[in-house]
């Protein structure tokens, strides 16, 4: 089970779970094959999803990836206000940033999972048990 307070990705494809908590579609498109009620997909937050230029320049190119994380991060400053409020529901309770990509390493779910991590941690707030 995952701690509350954190972020994890899954493939749209997988089942849904109950340690899921809130399901949050990152993808521009709707996945094909898959319909909503399968999906079980709370929030669909297509505004974070990278844009179609930026999608298909990285093709999912895995030797891509590191300037892909760069041009998506760029990308997401002109959208910091959805960025919080992920990082926020994050900071809340559980979250699964949902996504159709077959590369489960190198895709936009994972690159969001690792900048919502950063946000938790520079703004965990001080004196709280950090698990040293």
């Amino acid at each position: 089970m995952m701690a509350s307070g954190r972020a994890r990705v899954k493939r749209v494809y997988d089942p849904p779970s109950r340690q899921d908590g809130r399901r949050i579609l990152v993808d521009g498109l709707w996945p094909r094959g898959v319909s909503r009620k399968t999906a079980r997909i709370d929030e669909w937050a297509r505004e974070l999803a990278p844009s179609t230029r930026l999608r298909q320049w990285f093709g999912h190119d895995p030797a891509r990836w590191p300037e892909f994380q760069k041009r998506y991060r760029a990308e997401l400053r002109t959208r910091s206000d959805r960025l919080a409020w992920l990082a926020g529901l994050a900071r809340r309770g559980r979250i699964t940033l949902v996504y159709a990509a077959r590369d489960t390493d190198h895709n936009n779910a994972r690159a969001l999972q690792r900048l919502i991590a950063k946000r938790l941690r520079r703004r965990a707030p001080r004196g709280r048990d950090t698990g040293r």
